[in-house]
């Protein structure tokens, strides 16, 4: 081996080592990131009122106390009176007009991407052509409707949701023909992790559900 070939190897290896450090420093920096950012809007909300109430600054109170009241709400939910009392304030925001639709939004989004909750807004893991034939995308059905032409024709469509990497809650919906949407096999966790991950994160096998 000459010079020239080892000089192509170690600056192949250097090159090699730098971008799996890439690979490990980026989603600890956007996690940080994320996190800091949330932190920082939380304790800026609850810090003031305790600072004025203790007469001094304590640093990260106000997301103590925001963890603390979240658990606090958490264990009220889980008897029949705290029960009781959430589904009347819940129903009350449903008889308002703005108020229902975005609260209803929130709470069905937030449940889809509750990995092992109840949520059931996405149904099922769906490859479709988009933006263009020839491309294709990977999608979630939340839901199914019917579409009627001006000459009574009935075409039957998935609705279905594009999340936008690295923040799932901001996407397309789009309506597809059911016959122009490929049913995968993958549950909607892992399809949440293959498209979060903008497609690092891969399935054993990517294939068609057997109907």
């Amino acid at each position: 081996m000459n010079d020239a070939d080892i000089k192509k190897g170690f600056w192949a290896e250097v090159r090699t080592t730098f971008f799996r450090g890439v690979v490990v420093i980026i989603p600890l920096g956007l996690t940080y990131w994320f996190f800091s950012s949330l932190l920082n809007a939380i304790d800026g909300i609850f810090s003031p009122i305790l600072e004025d109430w203790l007469g001094r600054s304590i640093p990260g109170l106000g997301f103590m106390t925001m963890v603390v009241l979240v658990f606090l709400i958490g264990l009220l939910t889980r008897n029949l009176v705290g029960r009781v009392l959430f589904n009347g304030f819940e129903n009350l925001l449903k008889q308002i007009p703005f108020v229902r639709s975005v609260y209803s939004a929130i709470k069905d989004l937030v449940g889809a991407f509750t990995i092992g909750g109840k949520g059931k807004t996405f149904r099922e893991v769906v490859m479709i052509q988009y933006p263009r034939p020839g491309l294709n995308t990977l999608a979630f059905v939340t839901n199914e409707m019917s579409f009627f032409t001006a000459d009574n024709t009935k075409v039957e469509f998935y609705n279905v949701y594009i999340p936008n990497p690295p923040n799932p809650t901001s996407g397309l919906l789009i309506l597809v023909p059911k016959e122009q949407a490929v049913k995968l096999n993958l549950t909607i966790e892992q399809g949440l992790k293959l498209v979060l991950s903008g497609g690092i994160v891969l399935p054993e096998r990517l294939e068609e559900r057997k109907r």
